[in-house]
This record gives C-alpha cells, structure tokens and sequence, in this order.
C-alpha cells in the first residue's frame, strides 16, 4: 500500500471513489473535475492523498487548511475520507489519516477536525474526540 499526494493522472479513479460516497446528489463529472484539477494545483489550500494498492487507486482523502481566528495558526479538516468497498476493513483509511496527519504536522498545522455522523466510531478509535455538533444548511435547488 502506498499513500501519496494525488496528481491530475488520479482524475478517474478519485472520480470513481466520490460516486460511492452515497450522500446528496450524483456528482457532476464537470463540476467534480474543475474541484480535482484546482485541489492538485500548488498551494491550493488542500491536501488531496490517495491510497494505491498494486497500480490501482483504492482510496483517498480531502483535507482542507485555513486560517482561523482562534488557532493561533492554520487549522485542518478532513473534508472527505473514501475507501473502495471492496478494499475495506484492511486499514486504508486509516493510513490515510495517518498520512493527513503527517502532512498536517510537516505543514505547522495547530488542530485538525472532522465532521462525521457515519464514521464517528472510525475516528474514535483513531483518538478523535466530539467536541461539536455539526450542522449543515444546504444550498442545492429542491
């Protein structure tokens, strides 16, 4: 298992992955490639890992980083954690989150945070701790 930053060859397969998230609406190919092209670029904001077994993409995990007011420094969350199904329960994501963490930790990053409501066991036993609720409001047309 290799975990490295993803790169525009990646397009496809993370393509792929986001279909499974299974929340809200179907991706938009369009919208989907214009979000993967400008996460890879240089000095996006994000950190965009995936997880490659034998050549083939099997997971990959969406990290933002800003600028907070009350950090005293930049602080990170896991936007998005994917694993292929057929790839589960063999440790991928949490390598993958590892991976973030080292990255974040390489970058001075001060906190990192993930909102999850299907996953919270998954973070709990990564040492994760609820802190908030998180709320969402969307703005997709009915």
């Amino acid at each position: 298992m290799q975990i490295r930053p993803a790169t525009e060859s990646d397009l496809d397969a993370v393509f792929a992955l986001v279909e499974q998230l299974g929340i809200g609406e179907r991706p938009n190919r369009s919208s989907f490639e214009t979000a993967f092209l400008g996460t890879v670029k240089e000095g996006s904001g994000h950190i965009l890992l995936v997880a490659e077994a034998s050549g083939v993409v099997v997971g990959y995990a969406l990290t933002t980083i800003a600028r907070l007011l009350y950090t005293n420094g930049d602080s990170a969350q896991i936007q998005e954690l994917v694993v292929d199904g057929a790839a589960r329960d063999r440790g991928i994501g949490s390598q993958l989150v590892t991976a973030v963490e080292r990255e974040c930790r390489e970058r001075g990053v001060r906190q990192l945070t993930v909102a999850s409501k299907r996953a919270a066991a998954f973070y709990e036993r990564l040492d994760y701790r609820s802190t908030a609720d998180f709320l969402k409001k969307s703005f997709l047309a009915d």
